[in-house]
């Protein structure tokens, strides 16, 4: 495609972002220096290769997806945050808040306000977090807590009831055993066929015990599973690019998402609806960005919006808090991630 035909296509997007309107010969010809003549042959062209639309007859174009995903790629330019925009946006960030999910969810709420979109954070278990320690912690008649505290310093914590009254040495048994077979355990290598190797290594303690191995292998699971959080999905309600029938359907299925956010992104990425027929809601766009915790990739924060979305304006906005949240995360004390309690 030769130049002209880029800066055309380009300028039909920005104004169509602008606009909302079809966009006619006539306006882009402050973009590019050719008659209305010639610029209305080129978006025919432009029309022809799949990069443009016209709604109606007699009407300007609109991008397609082909056109955005072009901008998106080989288009588009933003300019850098200043120091003051940085500043503003650093404030709406936690001055004390060190947990790793209070940091996250205050940069996600901070995006969604800031860009009037949908935002989603989605974490991950490094591939490297192994398990630390686990302990047991009798709380009441036949009633334990398992703590279970991973390398990357996250902590899952599980309440547990047994059948049998257990004494001290099966509680100082089953500590020595878990010590010897799952400290320093990759946690993703956990599986179900090592839980059934490890009843079975509890022999005549496998009735007595076999409840809170089974409720340390449920944390383990957990801790693998991606955990993904929405905020301002009511803002997309307002947005008339996007069905509203979709917007509902989403929050029932907003876990579509973890399908969506490859847990090998380290970079920006722009995501169009056009390209997983599986995301619900249509004519809609996702831009995300990985964060970093210790040098490895700990999850992604990012928006949904409308493909007609200013992405000049808010891709810097999605880029400043994943590197901030990356910054945020390496000056946390190590004290772990509290999980509310689950109950077996």
């Amino acid at each position: 495609m030769d130049d002209r035909k880029l800066r055309i296509l380009q300028a039909v997007v920005d104004e169509y972002i602008v606009t909302g309107e079809p966009v006619g010969s006539k306006a882009i010809m402050k973009y590019v220096g050719a008659s209305s003549a010639t610029i209305r042959n080129e978006m025919a062209e432009l029309e022809k290769q799949g990069y443009l639309e016209q709604p109606h007859t007699s009407a300007g174009r609109i991008p397609t997806y082909n056109g955005y995903r072009l901008y998106v790629d080989e288009l588009l330019t933003t300019n850098p945050l200043s120091l003051e925009e940085k500043r503003l946006l650093d404030e709406m960030l936690p001055k004390d808040e060190y947990s790793e999910e209070g940091i996250v969810k205050s940069a996600s709420n901070a995006l969604a306000e800031l860009t009037n979109t949908a935002s989603f954070v989605s974490s991950e278990t490094p591939k490297f977090s192994v398990i630390s320690k686990v302990e047991v912690i009798p709380t009441g008649k036949r009633l334990y807590v398992l703590l279970l505290i991973a390398s990357d310093g996250k902590i899952k914590n599980r309440t547990c009831r047994v059948e049998i009254d257990l004494t001290q040495e099966n509680l100082d048994y089953f500590s020595a055993f878990l010590k010897e077979n799952l400290e320093g355990v990759p946690i993703n290598l956990l599986s179900e066929e090592m839980l059934e190797r490890l009843e079975t290594a509890l022999g005549t303690y496998l009735l007595t015990l076999s409840p809170l191995i089974r409720g340390v292998f449920d944390m383990t699971r957990e801790m693998t599973q991606r955990e993904i959080n929405v905020a301002g999905v009511g803002n997309l309600l307002t947005c008339r690019d996007i069905d509203q029938g979709e917007i509902i359907s989403f929050l029932d299925h907003r876990d579509d998402l973890k399908n969506l956010i490859d847990s090998s992104f380290s970079g920006l990425h722009v995501l169009f609806s056009d390209e997983d027929d599986g995301f619900v809601i249509g004519n809609s766009s996702i831009i995300s960005s990985g964060f970093s915790k210790n040098g490895h990739v700990a999850g992604h924060l990012g928006l949904i919006g409308p493909m007609r979305i200013d992405y000049k304006k808010v891709i810097p906005y999605v880029e400043y808090f994943a590197e901030k949240i990356t910054e945020l995360l390496s000056e946390e004390p190590d004290v772990g991630e509290d999980e509310s309690e689950d109950k077996q």
